[in-house]
């Protein structure tokens, strides 16, 4: 898109469309997400809020929608629960339209021919992509128009495979030339909904994507914008950064540790503050800059879908009402005609040499401790980009530290010594997120990289 006259803003949309296609696990036209763009003309920073809504009324316990099935991690399993009864309003679509209104220069049609042409044309499915079909393979075959998509042969497109989805193709083809609502998509997705699911037409004639004041947060005298409230991600980065007192690991752990214990604290200010249903499952990052300017960070999510496929339009609706951290308590357990927090956090920066960084990550609740080391590497200890991308990560929750050995050298024992309940990774892993950035210099020079815990991609277009 770059090459053909486009901006961050264009490339942005027609790599989440493309992303819809080749990681249907973490990218959905039913799911949602933020993005964090800026305008290079008038330096104006915003974020995009489309993330899905919970239905505006409930339809009772509606317990046949609702079910349960077990993914496995390998070492660990978890539970998820998909079903009609799970779809929150969706944001995604809407989303994109209004991307595209603020400030892209080509055509949906030219943004999505990429996606169009891959979904029929098949695309070679990867080591990571199979790795993470196969966790939430209940999830792809629980029904029969899933297993036809994702398991046409009888079992999950293997490594090397060609993955193909004619049917999302036809619906970025009507995409091209009429808003989402006027699409059968629409019909189909609320035809899904009857009898068993709480979605109605008002819900996605009402969704309204919101723009929001950014988080902005000093940090060694550089400007980071973050994700504000009601997600819950920015605020937890900043609070972290109030806490930090060496940027070294140990500073790190302990800084992430107060804030783990703030955010579990329901008297605390932290914990008021984040007092909303919370979803974090299941995300992927996207991250533009061009030579004008123009910057957009973008990160979305399907939760892990609900199992069903939209007749006709090869796409899995989410099923974030029936994540446990939104709805505790049972099928209609979730607050009505709510927008929902998430730890989601697309950033940008702006450091005092004039450089303009995007950068974001998927990881579900790691997602806060990713971006938060490495904004503090490079803002703090003047690593490169790369460096501070590559560098050994760690995470602490409930008084439990997860790190990873690689490179780490001495640092881990005091960190041993600190958290007796800890982990050692011995190889860098997905668990820890997938930083994806790009940065632009004041004399117009670009660095990126893609975090290769997440199978990454960069690129820049001369």
């Amino acid at each position: 898109m770059l090459r053909e006259g486009g901006n961050a803003i264009d490339a942005a949309i027609a790599a989440l469309s493309m992303a819809c296609v080749c990681e249907p696990v973490l990218a959905s036209p039913g799911g949602g997400g933020f993005a964090m763009i800026r305008d290079g003309q008038t330096g104006r920073t915003a974020l995009l809020d489309f993330f899905p809504q919970t239905p505006k009324q409930k339809r009772g316990d509606l317990a046949d929608g609702f079910r349960s099935i077990t993914a496995d991690f390998g070492s660990a399993t978890q539970t998820f629960h998909i079903g009609p009864a799970t779809v929150a309003t969706p944001g995604f679509l809407p989303g994109l339209t209004t991307l595209h209104e603020n400030g892209a220069a080509l055509s949906f049609a030219d943004l999505f021919a990429p996606a169009i042409e891959a979904g029929r044309s098949g695309h070679r499915v990867t080591r990571y992509q199979h790795y993470l079909s196969t966790v939430v393979r209940p999830i792809l075959t629980a029904t029969a128009p899933a297993r036809t998509l994702f398991a046409p042969s009888g079992d999950l497109a293997a490594a090397g495979s060609d993955f193909y989805n004619s049917d999302l193709a036809d619906l970025f083809s009507e995409l091209a030339r009429s808003s989402w609502l006027q699409t059968g998509a629409a019909d189909r997705l609320l035809a899904m909904q009857q009898g068993s699911g709480h979605l109605t037409r008002e819900d996605l004639e009402g969704y309204e994507v919101v723009a929001r004041e950014p988080l902005g947060v000093d940090v060694g005298g550089a400007t980071v914008f973050l994700n504000p409230l009601p997600a819950a991600c920015g605020t937890l980065i900043s609070y972290a950064f109030m806490q930090l007192d060496g940027c070294d690991m140990t500073g790190m752990a302990n800084a992430l540790n107060a804030t783990d214990k703030a955010r579990l604290s329901a008297r605390g200010d932290l914990g008021r503050l984040l007092d909303r249903p919370l979803r974090q499952k299941g995300t992927t990052h996207i991250s533009t800059v061009d030579a004008s300017g123009n910057a957009c960070s973008v990160t979305v999510s399907n939760g892990t879908g609900n199992g069903e496929i939209v007749d006709g339009y090869g796409f899995m609706p989410n099923n974030i009402l029936g994540e446990e951290d939104v709805n505790p308590h049972g099928s209609a357990d979730w607050p009505a005609d709510t927008r929902l927090a998430s730890m989601m956090c697309p950033t940008l920066i702006d450091a005092p040499d004039g450089r303009l960084i995007a950068l974001g990550s998927g990881g579900s609740n790691r997602i806060r401790s990713a971006i938060f080391q490495v904004v503090a590497r490079m803002c703090l200890a003047d690593a490169e980009l790369a460096e501070a991308v590559r560098a050994p990560r760690l995470h602490v929750e409930n008084d439990h530290l997860d790190v990873e050995e690689p490179g780490a050298g001495g640092a881990i024992a005091p960190l041993q010594d600190l958290f007796p309940d800890h982990r050692i990774w011995p190889e860098k892993n997905m668990f820890f997120g997938g930083v994806h950035a790009v940065c632009a210099d004041s004399s117009g020079q670009f660095t990126s990289i893609g975090d290769d815990r997440r199978e990454g991609a960069a690129i820049v277009v001369a």
